[in-house]
């Protein structure tokens, strides 16, 4: 981190919340050539640098969104390729989460009402000299061409106003004016952890047509997040207009699942050629509707651009089934749509926040997926500054918006609630088994550690979580519509599991730390754990509520004695039967059931309940065109209407959680140590599978497994990269052993 000179400046004119500043500066003489020159930048806002007009990296919506009043972010870029005698260094402004409008309560500004920016150029010559050009009273601002921008509502760009002079040594406009210096506290900066948001690939329109109530619409054949790019030339003042959304209804463009949130998009022409990118805001759609193009309309023109923060791809998997291919390139693209600097539940409606569950439920299967070890850990750092100030309680979401918004709207005040605030503890082991670094325990070990002794103090005098709020098995589609948290499994149940799960994790993470409070969390899930069984279970396997979600996560978990455990099982696998092997859990079960079905012996109920295709299934959305995850089972009807509910998103990974079964069970590849030193390669095949395939770009190298079943014969080729030892257990045969090579059994 540099030693910080620069001030926080301001425009004196907010310029329509996109002002533009800048800053016109020479090289100092009598030091040889520029040796290095690095850009050190942040905003109250998002913001793009330039220098001399050139855009210094491909990063958008930087500094992101992180919890403001403890950490911001600040871009660090080499531009020493870009410095000329004399340059201008400038930097291009919007609201993004700092200013825009966030939560479905309408707030705007949380944590600001001025937009800023904080810069600093430090350019080293070759005799060693230094020159600095920072953010101070002598910078300028001045308007650009976007007159509107907001992430929930969209942009606004007139081209008529676009001017490229702005860039250029000696540029002046009477409608430019001077910034002033405001409070800036630079012990909140902080670089990066996780990577940059960039744009990461483009898709072009698949079909475009007129619909009934005569509008174009445009196709591109999967549900992303980004932005239109489009290319135009028509009379200057006229107006294009393009709103976005994930699904069709009545064939028209189906909008109400975004509730307020506008998603649209304005162009003005400049009676030229245009080229239009609204890089201050994002979209999650697959349908455009494109209303004021100037005369026949070119499908050519347009293109989509994905938009995410940058991770590298790193699992893969595919097997004989086209159905499980899609629903596994559906959690792919859902992954990629909601990580966009932090982990958000859906990136289209009026909401588009880091909810702690959705990412609790499924960090086992986004870490094989992606690299996203920098991604969360950056995100945990926020969940741990937003902790430390509420006295241990891990909010609904992070950055806790909704506290800032006024509360939590129709939800009781917050407290420590299960699988949410769990993800204090599951997030962390999950980037600790998924890549092997110790270092995230020990980061993350006293927000683990204070979570679970804040649910400590909630417990009931029978050592049970039964009290206070709970979404419990969130969105069990036996729920009505517009009560999505009355589920069928008990909420004590799912609760004082969950605190088992947490408890005991900590305590080994304790233990792996050398921390003297392993003792303390090893006593609190002993006695969780007897609590659970004295009041929960039966004799006979039974457990409260009699719902598959208890059975799931007291097998999982490991709460059952011997005596019970198979009879639980017997009594889930019976249950799943009952439901016609149709999905009856939530986000609390979903992740676990296949894995309870298949620890207690009913691998073939498993399959019947990954395999079914009639609603609620996980491929019931595939059958319907899904092209990401869905947030309800049954977010589009079977008659191709949207699910009556106030809440309903077409990109919404949690429910997708089931891949990581997926990966270690069809696929056959888990870690039997963490970040895959040592291996398991145990494909189960079923379902009436005849191959599949998975991969894995592990900290070690490349795991990968393929498997083909042909008249009962099952033949896999193994790959270990070297220092790794995988254990094979293959029907049939043996356990088995084997080093670093490729293997043919």
């Amino acid at each position: 981190m540099p030693q910080w000179s620069a001030s926080g400046i301001v425009p004196d004119d907010d310029f329509a919340g996109a002002p533009l500043l800048r800053r016109e500066f020479e090289l100092e003489p009598g030091h040889g050539p520029v040796a290095r020159a690095v850009l050190f930048a942040t905003a109250h806002g998002v913001f793009e640098a330039f220098v001399n007009g050139v855009p210094v990296s491909t990063d958008v919506l930087s500094p992101g969104w992180s919890s403001y009043q403890w950490r911001l972010r600040y871009c660090e870029w080499d531009v020493t390729q870009l410095l000329t005698p004399t340059s201008v260094l400038g930097l291009a402004l919007g609201n993004g989460w700092y200013r825009g409008r966030l939560t479905w309560l309408g707030a705007r500004a949380l944590y600001g009402s001025e937009l800023g920016a904080f810069a600093q150029l430090e350019i080293t010559f070759a005799d060693g000299h230094r020159q600095l050009v920072v953010t101070d009273r002598s910078w300028s601002a001045g308007p650009s061409a976007v007159l509107t921008n907001d992430l929930y509502d969209g942009q606004t760009i007139d081209a008529r106003r676009a001017c490229e002079d702005w860039h250029r040594p000696g540029f002046e406009s009477a409608e430019w004016t001077t910034v002033h210096e405001t409070e800036f506290d630079t012990a909140l900066l902080t670089p990066y952890v996780g990577p940059p948001v960039r744009r990461i690939m483009e898709l072009p329109v698949v079909r475009s047509w007129t619909s009934p109530a005569g509008k174009t619409l445009v196709d591109f054949g999967q549900n992303l997040v980004g932005w239109l790019r489009i290319q135009v030339t028509g009379r200057r003042g006229d107006q294009i207009v393009v709103r976005h959304a994930e699904v069709l209804e009545h064939d028209e463009l189906g909008i109400r699942p975004l509730r307020t949130a506008a998603a649209t998009d304005r162009f003005i022409l400049s009676g030229g050629q245009d080229v239009f990118e609204p890089t201050l805001t994002f979209h999650g759609f697959r349908y455009a509707e494109i209303d004021g193009w100037p005369g026949e309309f070119d499908p050519t023109s347009v293109t989509a651009v994905v938009v995410s923060s940058e991770l590298r791809r790193i699992g893969g998997f595919s097997c004989s089934d086209d159905l499980l291919n899609q629903l596994h390139a559906n959690a792919v693209w859902a992954t990629r749509g909601n990580f966009l600097d932090v982990p958000t539940d859906c990136p289209q409606r009026d909401e588009r926040l880091g909810w702690t569950g959705d990412i609790a439920a499924y960090a086992p299967s986004a870490a094989y997926l992606f690299d996203v070890e920098g991604f969360l850990r950056d995100w945990l750092l926020d969940l741990s500054a937003e902790q430390r100030a509420a006295d241990g309680l891990v909010a609904f979401v992070i950055p806790d918006a909704l506290k800032l918004a006024g509360g939590p709207g129709s939800f009781p005040p917050p407290e420590s609630t299960a699988i949410w605030s769990d993800a204090a503890v599951w997030v962390p082991w999950a980037l600790w088994q998924a890549y092997g670094d110790l270092g995230v325990l020990s980061d993350q070990f006293d927000s683990m550690a204070a979570h679970v002794r804040r649910v400590e103090c909630l417990l009931s005098p029978t050592g049970l979580w039964d009290t206070g709020f709970q979404f419990g098995d969130w969105l069990d589609p036996t729920a009505p519509p517009d009560d999505p948290v009355a589920a069928k499994a008990d909420n004590g149940v799912v609760a004082t599991a969950c605190l088992y799960r947490s408890a005991s994790l900590v305590a080994e993470a304790a233990r792996l730390l050398g921390r003297d409070e392993q003792d303390h969390f090893d006593r609190l899930a002993r006695r969780t754990r007897q609590a659970f069984h004295d009041h929960y279970v039966s004799a006979d396997g039974t457990i409260t509520s009699d719902a598959v979600t208890c059975y799931a996560l007291a097998i999982v978990f490991d709460l059952l004695d011997d005596s019970v455990r198979q009879r639980a099982g017997d009594r889930l696998a019976a249950l799943v039967a009952e439901g016609g092997h149709h999905i009856q859990t939530g986000f609390a079960g979903t992740p676990y059931v296949t894995d309870a079905l298949t620890m207690t012996g009913h691998l073939d109920t498993a399959y019947r309940l990954l395999l079914q295709t009639e609603c609620p299934s996980w491929l019931y959305p595939v059958t319907m065109g899904a092209t990401t995850i869905w947030e309800r089972w049954d977010s589009m009807l079977p008659d191709g209407t949207i699910n009556p509910g106030q809440m309903t998103s077409f990109n919404h990974y949690a429910l997708g959680a089931v891949i990581d079964w997926m990966h270690r069970t069809i696929g056959g590849l888990a870690p039997l140590e963490p970040g895959y030193s040592r291996v398991l390669i145990a494909p189960q095949p079923g379902g009436g599978l005849t191959w599949a395939k998975a991969s894995l770009e592990s900290p070690h190298g490349r795991l990968a497994v393929s498997w083909t079943c042909d008249d009962d014969v099952l033949r896999a080729i193994i790959d270990i990269p070297d220092g790794v030892e995988a254990v094979v257990r293959l029907p049939g045969r043996d356990e088995l052993v084997v080093a670093a090579g490729r293997h043919e059994l």
